[in-house]
């Protein structure tokens, strides 16, 4: 059974068709990238994993219990974490603050503490603005943070959108060899990313969608080799 699948999923913006029969899966432990154009889709995927939209046909399925039409704070609950495109951290709170509201599920003390040394151990330079307010963050440390308060829930899947937007070359290699290392600790990662060469790299496997339909899926290594992908997404003429 996978961790995680659609089913001819079915997802809407009012009238606007969005996602058009997706089916896809996610095994237990790995990283799978999802890429494409702008307005393919890929976000719309996470959106409706999530419980932000429900799709009008088709099944999501978490460890084989349909969540569907789940609540999005019952899917957090059930394991799901969601890292936006944008980071959408609270700027006005600090550092800490921000990583507490990442562990609202948590009724144990010590065990979120536990979770906030783990960010820490990730990213240390969390540690060094502890106190400081989200807002006045560089884009990299706040995209640290954004990834580190979705760790606080110690997720069965953590989804992340756009992790490497608007960062630098040396940023964007921290933040993918974070998720490289999160992921060798146990944690199941749905990446969605502009930069599919960075996100092929990292990732186990992979789908292309365009216009709200998979086109292509394979494992990262052949997506990568794929001479439609290479000249779609990858720059390769």
């Amino acid at each position: 059974m996978s961790l995680l699948s659609l089913e001819n999923v079915h997802s809407y913006y009012g009238h606007i068709h969005a996602l058009k029969g997706i089916s896809l899966r996610i095994e237990k432990g790995e990283i799978v990238t999802l890429i494409g154009s702008n307005g393919a889709g890929k976000s719309t995927t996470l959106r409706t994993i999530s419980g932000l939209i429900h799709p009008k046909r088709g099944k999501v399925s978490l460890d084989g219990k349909d969540i569907s039409t789940m609540a999005p704070h019952l899917i957090v609950r059930a394991g799901i974490g969601h890292v936006p495109e944008g980071r959408g951290i609270f700027p006005r709170l600090t550092v800490k603050e921000n990583l507490e509201i990442g562990a609202y599920t948590i009724d144990d003390d010590a065990e979120a503490e536990r979770r906030m040394e783990y960010s820490f151990e990730l990213f240390p330079r969390l540690k060094e603005r502890l106190e400081q307010k989200g807002g006045t963050l560089s884009g990299g440390e706040q995209q640290m943070l954004a990834i580190a308060r979705g760790l606080m829930l110690d997720p069965t899947l953590l989804m992340l959108d756009e992790p490497s937007m608007g960062l630098s070359p040396v940023m964007v290699d921290l933040v993918f060899d974070t998720i490289q290392k999160v992921n060798e600790n146990g944690a199941t990662i749905l990446l969605v990313e502009q930069n599919a060469l960075v996100a092929l790299s990292v990732a186990h496997r992979g789908y292309v969608l365009q216009t709200g339909e998979i086109i292509i899926s394979d494992t990262a290594s052949n997506l990568r080799n794929d001479p439609t992908v290479q000249k779609a997404y990858l720059g390769v003429e």
